[in-house]
């Protein structure tokens, strides 16, 4: 095998890997689990001591 080929044989596994990632990200059974991570950093309701640093 020659280097044309080896790097078609690995543009085509990457593609695959990269269709595989946008069908899990975007599949229904991980919504609510992406919706709960992105509202992690607003859930800090409680206020700082009076020591703390901000």
């Amino acid at each position: 095998m020659d280097s044309g080929t080896i790097s078609g044989i690995v543009t085509v596994v990457f593609i695959v890997v990269f269709i595989g990632i946008v069908w899990w990200a975007y599949s229904k059974g991980n919504k609510q689990r992406f919706e709960d991570a992105g509202k992690l950093p607003f859930d800090d309701d409680t206020p700082p001591k009076q020591g703390d640093k901000q």
